[in-house]
């Protein structure tokens, strides 16, 4: 028997389409395709994936005969449509609860650090300021301690699986956005409050004040950022396309997609380093000419320690940066919508 015969055998016992297996794998449809049409061979980590997937040895999966054996039911795909196989749908469940509240907690850092800013009581006023910058860095790196893992999972996902078939359907989508509008008002509310309470307690202790409106945007943005991701979880098509964006060039080159999709991720992946080239020159030379208009007036006066910025460019230095921000824009937008015809 041949790898391809059993395959099909494999895949077939268990009512597992080639898209099942594709997104199990992290490979293309068409991968799976040329595999059982014995136009490509899988390479050595998909065959002992699929050994993993298949309980089977390498040995008989590539040169034995398992088209005898009993199928295993606990292991077979109940026929219907399309299903989150590859833990999609948890790794962005998962990935909605870790952003935020790493976001949360670098603010509510920086809450704790206003509060106790201004407790005399608890610190010398020499120490005070010490204090909030020690709260901020706790705040940030408990934030840290969420918001890495998380980024980290969320590429090893996007190696392991470039290619999602959607599998939502439209009620999905429909909770989806009624959970975003409730969260979205829930984190506005919240934000509101706070206002509210820096607006009263502010005439009678400034830092609780701001301790409370601090806490109140953190619950906010948990909220507002949580909902936003669970709503964008649904856009299967736009994790899809932005795959081949975040990912490096080597590591598109060694996904198994099929021809076309790989030299669309690799056309889209040149045409940003070049966006990203020209953008990146344009603000150094923006940076120069702030520079330049900083300081030209600076030393060209004949007593610096009189010297006055009003009236000179000094005082408008800063146009710099957005101008060379609307530049950028302008490049990007001109070299996205005429670079496909290169």
């Amino acid at each position: 028997m041949s790898f391809r015969d059993n395959l099909q055998h494999l895949r077939a016992t268990r009512n597992m389409t080639q898209e099942q297996l594709a997104m199990l794998l992290g490979v293309s449809r068409q991968s799976v395709t040329k595999w059982e049409a014995e136009k490509s061979q899988p390479e050595m980590d998909k065959l002992l994936k699929l050994c993993q997937i298949f309980e089977c040895s390498l040995d008989d999966l590539v040169t034995g005969d398992l088209t005898g054996r009993e199928p295993v039911p606990a292991a077979a795909v109940p026929a219907g449509p399309p299903a989150d196989v590859c833990g999609y749908d948890e790794h962005w469940r998962a990935l909605a609860g870790k952003v935020p509240t790493g976001i949360a907690l670098i603010l509510l850092g920086i809450a704790v650090g206003l509060l106790l800013e201004g407790a005399v009581e608890l610190a010398p006023v020499g120490a005070r300021d010490g204090l909030l910058v020690i709260c901020v860095f706790v705040g940030i790196l408990a934030g840290l301690a969420f918001l890495v893992p998380a980024g980290m999972e969320h590429t090893a996902f996007q190696r392991a699986h470039p290619y999602v078939e959607d599998f939502y359907t439209e009620d999905d989508r429909a909770v989806a956005r009624k959970q975003f509008s409730g969260g979205f008002i829930a984190g506005l509310a919240f934000i509101f409050a706070g206002i509210g309470c820096l607006i009263v307690v502010e005439p009678m202790a400034e830092n609780w004040a701001l301790f409370l409106l601090l806490v109140f945007i953190a619950l906010g943005v948990w909220w507002i950022v949580r909902s936003g991701m669970l709503l964008g979880r649904t856009n299967v098509a736009e994790y899809n396309r932005s795959v081949g964006e975040d990912l490096e060039v080597e590591d598109l080159v060694a996904a198994q997609l099929d021809e076309a999709r790989r030299e669309a991720f690799l056309a889209n992946k040149r045409a940003d380093e070049k966006i990203g080239a020209v953008c990146g020159a344009i603000m150094i030379v923006a940076t120069i000419v702030a520079f330049a208009l900083l300081f030209a007036p600076v030393f060209s006066a004949p007593d610096l320690s009189a010297f006055e910025p009003e009236g000179t460019s000094a005082m408008w230095f800063w146009v710099a940066w957005p101008v060379g921000g609307l530049l950028c824009g302008v490049v990007t937008v001109l070299m996205r919508a005429f670079g496909s015809h290169e």
